[in-house]
């Protein structure tokens, strides 16, 4: 399970303040596909002493993600940037909530270095939301991909970012327009869902925000995901997909969605592999680029992998047009 009280700052307070009052659900037990071994090879260990001795932070650590073990022991890490604390209250999510610290002016240079130092082919930077910020951050995100292109120019960029919801649409474009290989913003879940599952976001904003990567700058890759096992149907998630698609985007990733705490949205059920597996199959058919459907599907698990695909998928396209 994962963490409920943190108290590393030495005062204990509640991680999730807001769902306190939240009535205690049962967590299932996990069939035998969703289980993972424990971390704590030799490679976990290095990109845990550079992560710490950079002073950053994870989604992989702060969204208790399953497959952090696999992903450090290959040096591969999410670089959450804008803090540790959200200003959302997301029913689904494990990042802390509440009101946040000023942004680190330091943390483009600390990011980059730390990417240079990992020797990474492929970085995915996400953020927390950071709805006290006039631009949302954006302008902080744009300075992380502009450090990470001049200490390590080899990498290519990958981000994940919030949907900066009632702020300037040019804050939208000053991320575009520092030029990422891939523009990420997940839908999360289907609309009717958005009310208990994600209430302080708006499904078609998210999607316009999708289209507008693409309106302004065609040649980035765009890339969402949504998790299943919510309660949702799977016409529903079809109507996700025509609707990614509809925005020109990419790449999508389906995972099975994994109740952080008593406190968390409950699971209404697993999804089989083989569900995932024609969730896999249907996207395809429907023209995106990439899929990645599969129990442990993350935004950013195998991102490197994934990223070399997503350009040999196009250039096939291009080359068969």
């Amino acid at each position: 399970m994962a963490v409920v009280i943190d108290n590393l700052s030495g005062a204990i307070r509640p991680r999730h303040p807001e769902k306190q009052a939240n009535p205690e659900t049962p967590l299932l037990r996990k069939p035998e596909w969703l289980r993972v071994r424990a971390p704590g090879s030799a490679g976990y260990n290095a990109t845990r002493d550079i992560v710490k001795a950079n002073g950053l932070v994870t989604v992989c650590e702060e969204a208790a993600c399953p497959n952090i073990g696999e992903c450090w022991s290959k040096s591969h890490a999410t670089m959450m940037i804008m803090g540790e604390t959200c200003t959302r209250a997301c029913a689904f999510c494990n990042v802390a909530t509440g009101k946040p610290n000023p942004l680190d002016p330091t943390e483009p240079v600390r990011v980059a270095d730390a990417v240079a130092k990992m020797g990474l082919k492929h970085v995915v930077i996400t953020s927390v939301d950071r709805d006290d910020l006039a631009d949302g951050g954006a302008g902080h995100f744009a300075a992380v991909v502009r450090a990470i292109r001049a200490a390590a120019p080899g990498t290519t960029v990958e981000i994940l970012t919030p949907d900066f919801l009632r702020k300037p649409v040019e804050a939208a474009f000053v991320v575009i327009d520092a030029k990422p290989d891939v523009f990420n913003h997940n839908l999360e879940t289907v609309p009717r869902l958005y009310l208990s599952i994600r209430p302080g976001a708006r499904y078609y904003h998210s999607l316009r925000l999708l289209e507008r990567v693409k309106e302004r700058d065609p040649t980035q890759f765009t890339k969402s995901g949504v998790m299943v096992g919510l309660g949702e149907t799977k016409e529903e998630v079809m109507q996700v997909m025509d609707d990614m698609r509809s925005a020109g985007v990419d790449f999508i990733t389906i995972g099975q969605y994994l109740q952080p705490t008593r406190k968390h949205a409950p699971i209404d059920r697993f999804v089989h592999p083989d569900e995932f597996h024609a969730y896999e199959e249907i996207a395809r058919a429907k023209g995106f680029l990439m899929v990645a459907a599969s129990p442990l599907t993350r935004s950013s698990h195998h991102a490197g992998e994934d990223f070399a695909r997503l350009q040999a998928a196009r250039a096939a396209k291009d080359a068969a047009a």
